[in-house]
């Protein structure tokens, strides 16, 4: 019983004496504390100085593209640039239409063709000088049927100048046979939207390059006799003229005659023969 005794009084005593230590120990700890954070609170605790940066990673993986954003505002216009040398004329270009308007005289008819845009004028007679007169006109007009005499005109005739009806002077077998003596009409022809006219003997066709023109009307190439005295315009008679009824007869004032060319003088034959009457046409365009 003593020796039981003794020996938890024994264990007593160790328990006691660890417990004593473990709190000294506690204690200790606790005092270290409060003199370190009373010794923080009188210095004052600092943050360290940042590290320096490391080495970059490798890159990333693309991200998805993102959406288009709002279009900006115009900017202001910019200083204009040098001007560039010229460039190379290009092609003539075709004829306009109702460009201008154009007149010319059809000899040996009352009428103006029929070809759009040509209207008539008026109609009349075609007179010119004596045949064989030295003086006057050397040209052939067309004057109107009715004349309109102006009031101041006068009833005084000095016998200067004077101007005579035309006559178709025409030989036997020749194209216009039967046409002799007859005088010969005219009209004045308008024409709107081709203001270019051209007469062209020798031929009865209008060119067509390098543009199209219209023929206006076709006939033959006439003119006073090469032995008169008178020398008169040559002129393009319609291919199939009228007359003047009721003026058959030799008058012999202003002639119209076919006209030949005479071969070996400048003008090339075969081309050309001097036993066919020439003809002509009236273009426009």
């Amino acid at each position: 019983t003593v020796y039981y005794l003794e020996s938890k009084m024994s264990v007593l005593k160790v328990f006691f004496f660890t417990a004593l230590v473990i709190a000294v120990s506690h204690a200790g700890e606790l005092q270290k504390r409060k003199v370190r954070n009373t010794d923080n609170a009188n210095t004052g605790a600092r943050d360290g100085r940042d590290g320096r940066d490391g080495m970059p990673g490798p890159p990333g993986t693309p991200g998805a593209p993102g959406r288009d954003g709002e279009d900006g505002e115009d900017g202001e216009a910019g200083i204009p640039g040098v001007r560039g040398p010229p460039g190379p004329m290009g092609p003539a270009g075709l004829p306009g239409t109702n460009g201008g308007s154009t007149n010319y005289v059809r000899w040996g008819k009352f009428t103006c063709p029929s070809v759009p845009g040509t209207t008539l004028v008026y109609s009349g007679i075609t007179a010119g000088s004596w045949h064989d007169f030295t003086g006057g006109g050397t040209n052939y007009i067309c004057i109107p049927e009715v004349p309109d005499y102006h009031p101041e005109a006068t009833t005084v005739n000095q016998h200067y100048a004077f101007l005579y009806g035309t006559e178709y002077e025409i030989g036997s077998g020749q194209a216009l046979d039967g046409y002799g003596d007859q005088n010969i009409p005219c009209s004045v022809c308008h024409v709107s939207g081709r203001p270019s006219q051209i007469m062209i003997p020798g031929t009865y066709k209008c060119p067509t390059t390098p543009y199209n023109w219209t023929v206006e009307y076709t006939g033959w190439l006439m003119s006073n006799y090469n032995e008169y005295k008178g020398r008169t315009m040559y002129t393009c008679l319609d291919k199939h003229p009228d007359v003047i009824p009721g003026e058959q007869r030799s008058t012999n004032g202003a002639l119209m005659y076919h006209v030949e060319v005479e071969c070996n003088r400048g003008i090339p034959c075969p081309h050309y023969s001097d036993t066919k009457e020439l003809s002509c046409v009236v273009c426009t365009l």
